[in-house]
């Protein structure tokens, strides 16, 4: 898939001061004697340009590009490069003999790839096509390079399957075909490649069983979530985690949830077929007036269930409306308490519990039941929770959130919801639905309890609060500055979050920001986004509460029950904005210059940007801390962030899109260059993209 285009041009000068800087260190750092001993060996070396790779090399490579479209001009025939191995993306080896790298990540390539050209080059270890336009099926030459230790055709619209040919690549150590669309079964002869380290094939069509590939024992990245396939999982693989293998709906064994069955077991056996025996009519009517009868006393006694209820109801009301109010009983301790009266939480620095001749709503509350829905392992009731002691942790538009600790010593978090419109049954299904939700980067729904007078929701607790906290927290000696590779790990966790909701359940998020991404410190990419799809139980919010939560909105959305996925996205580049700048988006100014204009913060970073105040965008602490190393990943995550935050929703990058340009600022600054050769960059495609390793499983 394309990566969308911005709906503004990004400007130029952006990239002019990444070059500037880089250009700048690279001079300093170079001695004035140091420098005229280089001079004099590049001298050297354009005296000796008779060394270069075999012609037919060469031929190759200008076959190949000749081949294709692409929209970048590579320089490959300027007389300024008289040698194949000074062409931008192509690599030789020490004496320039034979071609041995090819990297053209991005660059535009577009159509299917031609046979006998790259297939030529006999030395190339490393081959780079992706993130293109490529389609069509990987040619078998492709297969047959001895030498070949990484191939990367990620990103791109190649079809077909992985032919058996691949058993040629005996040195292989990282074979990326994800996100394309190949199909077939996995081949047999993938088990051959002993040295792979990286297989990645999610994301494609691939059907059939993973056997073939139970003997890749020096695999440290896996994935092949997201295709068609079935059968149990290898015990060699079952050590990675549950993403590599997710979206395969027929795959069971470990360390998916879903047993397999056992070999002689699942099958029915053949029922035999018995003589016919045709029913007289008097049987015939004996059964009808039967079933008639069953009918009709089934009608009676559910009529006689609903008087019976309604009349209990009515007896109820009238005992509340005679009895009075009991004074409540100070208790030790703060008690998670739903006040009666007011419907509101009672103060918690001196709580109350509610006694046993509470009015109705407290009778409601004892009737009514605490609905776990698994997972979590809880087995306390609704008592044990009003007894549990209550710590408010923060109080949003849904309501106020607090962390309880019952007697027993279990936490948990409680939200405690308000102006919800939903009848029981719509909350009932609406909260399971969350229940059913389960990735590492959403905090889950574990229970739920509903009555007239109360709503709320359980939750597990995570201790290391919120990203809000971390970020605009007091700079006291308690907190820990957040530098910038915690920083990345938390905008990848939110976008691979709500990608999940959007792509396997089809729900939005709806309440996006800073406060709901709760941290773990221990598992930086961990970090899971709360409060989610619950805005449609509400009742409409005044238009003043509208307005105040509007830092985060998108501004196409003018009901905020109705949540879309590109409203979603836009909230998502605010956040990655709110990270990068350091700056509440519900701040009620942000300065820009002298003039003082107020904006909001994606307005805000355009208009600096377009200043050339480029240094004034990111925060302050982030830059006190990076290292060097850092700057042109924080300018792409900006890029990215831009991208989402686009005014026009049609402009918005899918989820999906997003967490793909995210994973590859790790590994590419988010943009594929024809420079990877001159910056060192020759190992950067053997990261894992994010993807959990076998010793680092969920």
């Amino acid at each position: 898939m394309p990566r969308p285009r911005h709906s503004e041009p990004w400007p130029q000068h952006i990239v002019r001061l990444a070059k500037r800087r880089r250009t700048r260190t690279q001079m300093a750092a170079i001695p004035p004697r140091t420098s005229v001993l280089l001079l004099a060996l590049a001298v050297a070396a354009l005296g000796c340009h008779a060394v270069e790779p075999p012609k037919q090399e060469r031929t190759a490579l200008q076959s190949f590009l000749a081949a294709l479209p692409h929209e970048r001009d590579l320089g490959w025939n300027s007389p300024s490069a008289p040698s194949a191995c000074l062409w931008p993306g192509v690599a030789c080896d020490a004496s320039n003999a034979t071609v041995v790298a090819v990297r053209l990540p991005g660059v535009g390539l577009a159509g299917a790839l031609p046979a006998g050209t790259l297939g030529e080059l006999r030395g190339l270890r490393k081959l780079s096509l992706r993130n293109n336009r490529l389609f069509g099926p990987i040619p078998k030459d492709f297969f047959a390079l001895p030498l070949l230790r990484s191939l990367y055709l990620q990103g791109n619209r190649l079809s077909g399957s992985i032919p058996p040919e691949v058993a040629g690549l005996a040195a292989l150590w990282h074979l990326a075909l994800y996100d394309n669309h190949l199909s077939g079964e996995i081949p047999a002869a993938l088990d051959g490649l002993r040295e792979l380290r990286l297989l990645r094939l999610d994301g494609n069509r691939l059907s059939g069983g993973l056997q073939s590939l139970s003997g890749l024992q020096r695999l440290k990245v896996f994935n092949v979530s997201d295709n068609q396939l079935a059968g149990a999982v290898p015990p060699s693989l079952a050590n990675f985690s549950l993403e590599s293998f997710a979206g395969n709906l027929r795959l069971c064994g470990e360390p998916l949830d879903r047993p397999c069955p056992s070999p002689g077991g699942g099958v029915v056996p053949p029922v035999q077929e018995k003589k016919r025996k045709r029913l007289s009519g008097t049987a015939v009517a004996a059964i009808a007036v039967g079933a008639a009868a069953g009918a009709l006393l089934v009608l009676i006694l559910l009529v006689l269930c609903f008087v019976r209820r309604r009349r209990d109801d009515a007896a109820a009301s009238g005992d509340d409306r005679n009895k009075a109010p009991t004074p409540a009983t100070p208790a030790r301790g703060h008690t998670l308490t739903p006040s009666t009266v007011s419907g509101e939480m009672t103060d918690l620095t001196s709580s109350k519990e509610i006694p046993s001749a509470a009015g109705g709503g407290a009778a409601e509350m004892m009737r009514s039941r605490l609905v776990f829905m698994g997972g979590g392992g809880y087995s306390f009731d609704l008592e044990d929770l009003l007894r549990a002691s209550a710590e408010v942790l923060g109080n949003g538009v849904a309501g106020p959130t607090y962390r309880a600790t019952l007697e027993d010593g279990t936490t948990v978090a409680v939200k405690r919801l308000k102006n919800v419109a939903a009848e029981r049954q719509e909350f009932a299904s609406a909260v399971e639905t969350l229940g059913r939700v389960q990735h590492r980067n959403l905090l889950p729904v574990r229970g739920y309890y509903y009555s007239s007078d109360e709503k709320l929701l359980v939750a597990d607790f995570l201790p290391d609060g919120s990203l809000s906290a971390a970020l605009h927290g007091s700079g006291g000696s308690g907190r820990t500055r957040m530098d910038w590779n915690t920083r990345k790990r938390a905008t990848l966790s939110a976008a691979r979050g709500v990608a999940h909701l959007h792509a396997a359940h089809g729900l939005t998020h709806g309440n996006l920001k800073s406060s709901n991404l709760l941290l773990r410190h221990g598992d930086p990419e961990a970090a899971a986004l709360s409060d989610y799809s619950l805005q449609h139980l509400f009742s409409p919010p005044p238009s003043s509460v509208q307005g105040s939560v509007g830092g985060y909105r998108a501004p196409e959305l003018v009901d905020a029950r109705r949540p879309t996925f590109k409203s979603d996205i836009y909230s998502l580049g605010v956040l990655f904005l709110e990270i990068l700048t350091g700056r509440s988006p519900t701040a009620a100014s942000t300065g820009v210059g002298d003039s003082g204009v107020s904006s909001d913060l994606p307005r805000w970073v355009q208009s600096v940007v377009r200043e050339e105040w480029t240094a004034e965008v990111f925060d302050a602490e982030l830059v006190s801390l990076d290292e060097g190393g850092a700057e042109e990943e924080m300018v792409a995550l900006l890029q990215v962030a831009m991208a989402c935050a686009a005014t026009a929703p049609d402009a918005r990058p899918d989820a999906s899109e997003v967490v793909r340009m995210v994973e590859e600022i790790g590994v590419g600054h988010g943009r594929a260059t024809t420079e990877d050769r001159a910056q060192g960059a020759s190992e950067e495609e053997e990261q894992s993209w994010g993807t959990p390793t076998a010793s680092a499983t969920s």
